[in-house]
């Protein structure tokens, strides 16, 4: 029962990590101001994709 409580624990860390990290990424970016460069990209693929771009 030990074993499956510590598989569990490191399953919630991990987690929580993986979380931190997407979010300090996130903030990043808008620091940076690449939303507009990613809105930018989003559009033009959808544009090639119905043949306009």
């Amino acid at each position: 029962m030990k074993g499956v409580n510590m598989k569990f624990t490191r399953l919630i860390y991990f987690k929580f990590y993986i979380l931190a990290a997407s979010l300090v990424m996130i903030g990043i970016g808008f620091m940076r101001e690449e939303q507009f460069t990613v809105l930018k990209k989003a559009v033009n693929i959808c544009l090639e994709c119905i043949g306009i771009g």
